[in-house]
């Protein structure tokens, strides 16, 4: 009997990437030949193939990229390349009682989290993982470390509560299980990530554990790195900052989404925070961890922004520096706060007008930090050969979003592994290096 085969199809964020891994891992055990890609090679084998697509739903652009996907694939199926398409993951949740309809060439829809469901479809029977396994479709030296689903922050702007629903903490136990797990596999750099960091733990033990998490995670011997995303400005629980502070594998990285500092905007957000507490949780954070590169998301246009606003927000950027920043302009989404008690009046030109403003001062501001580390020797990570040069990264630089490090070909080096070099050049988001020595760092 000839192997049936799957390609799953991964939209938007890290946490999809996680979800589809470990859906893989279940295909994988009840027997399907498994890929993260549907190639061509994929498309002209023999055999049964199906394709699943797991959505994003997040933000226009993300919806209309994954109904587009959806109907390249329903194009395909009907053209006899592929057998069947299933569709999961955050648009397929949030539209469940109209996609079925609009899109029926899809054989059927799932959730977000329903791949027992899924697997049980294809295969006639339940898969038999642990709950936290799955391939890994990153290259082997990194992975990303989802401990929480869904989010209770409600911020009138976000849909993410509407499609995962309430926050859910995976246990202390079988996350630092799954880290062992992972680093025997050959994983060295952990990204830790949830909606909200900063909320971990709360529904299970009744009080913020994200401090405790990864003060464990960092004992697990042959982790490198840790490095932390999406925490919440409110709240904040201070002593994660002394967790990174103590250890040396805790990446002086930290991703906070502040979405703006004017105290009007943010209080139309539903932030819960002011402008001035949000400047002291800076310095705060810049106190306890010397050298700290804060990564931070800013939104653009919301109801509430008027010239004021806005020039408030540019003056935050230029006052704060921060070393990695990116901006987004508004998009209404249907059934949230904002969309039911705001209106949504500032012209799209203007929105992008300011968010370009704004990325332009950021990039000047990237291009100041970068050239500050010329001549510095700094550890990296190698990802991965080019021709002319090594690719790799420092602990303030997470995967696909922040820069990259060129390193000349001057010694051999291996992907995976840690080097010493010697920062040369810079760009806004690229460091120019050449390699201390070929050993080990």
């Amino acid at each position: 009997m000839m192997v049936k085969k799957i390609a799953v199809i991964t939209l938007g964020c890290s946490k999809n990437l996680v979800d589809s891994e470990r859906l893989m891992k279940m295909l994988a055990d009840v027997g399907y030949d498994v890929t993260d890609a549907a190639s061509e090679e994929f498309i002209e084998s023999e055999g049964e193939k199906v394709v699943v697509v797991n959505t994003c739903g997040f933000i226009g652009d993300a919806k209309e990229e994954s109904v587009n996907e959806i109907l390249a694939w329903c194009e395909a199926k009907t053209e006899g390349e592929i057998d069947a398409l299933y569709v999961m993951g955050c648009l397929s949740q949030r539209y469940a009682n109209e996609l079925p309809a609009e899109i029926p060439e899809v054989d059927k829809w799932y959730g977000k989290t329903d791949w027992a469901g899924l697997v049980g479809e294809l295969a006639y029977r339940a898969p038999g993982s642990a709950p936290y396994d799955r391939v890994i479709t990153t290259p082997r030296h990194h992975a990303y470390l989802k401990i929480a689903e869904g989010c209770n922050r409600f911020c009138s702007f976000c849909a993410i509560p509407l499609i995962t629903g309430r926050y859910k903490s995976r246990p202390v136990e079988e996350i630092i299980d799954e880290v062992r797990m992972l680093v025997a596999r050959g994983v060295r750099e952990f990204n830790v990530i949830a909606q909200d960091l900063t909320n971990y733990g709360k529904d299970l033990y009744g009080k913020v554990e994200i401090a405790r998490l990864v003060d464990e995670i960092a004992k697990v011997e042959g982790v490198e790195w840790i490095r932390l995303h999406y925490a919440y400005p409110k709240d904040f629980p201070l002593e994660l900052l002394d967790v990174m502070a103590r250890h040396d594998n805790v990446c002086k990285y930290l991703d906070i989404a502040l979405q703006h500092v004017s105290d009007p905007v943010l209080a139309n957000m539903r932030r819960h925070i002011t402008g001035k507490e949000t400047r002291e949780l800076l310095a705060e954070i810049h106190r306890r961890v010397p050298g700290i590169h804060i990564r931070t998301t800013l939104m653009v246009g919301f109801p509430g922004e008027g010239d004021e606003e806005f020039e408030e927000l540019v003056d935050f950027v230029k006052e704060q520096r921060f070393e990695r920043m990116g901006a987004f302009a508004y998009c209404e989404e249907e059934d949230t706060f904002g969309a039911k008690n705001f209106t949504d009046d500032i012209p799209a030109e203007v929105k992008q007008s300011r968010l370009e403003r704004l990325m332009a001062v950021q990039e000047e501001i990237s291009l100041a930090i970068q050239e500050a580390k010329v001549g510095e020797v700094m550890r990296v990570v190698v990802d991965r050969e080019e021709d002319e040069f090594y690719v790799g990264r420092t602990q303030f630089d997470s995967p696909e979003v922040d820069p990259e490090v060129l390193i000349k070909k001057t010694l051999p080096l291996k992907r995976g592994e840690f080097y010493n070099v010697r920062i040369t050049s810079a760009l806004p988001f690229e460091l120019m290096a050449e390699p201390v020595s070929d050993k080990l760092s």
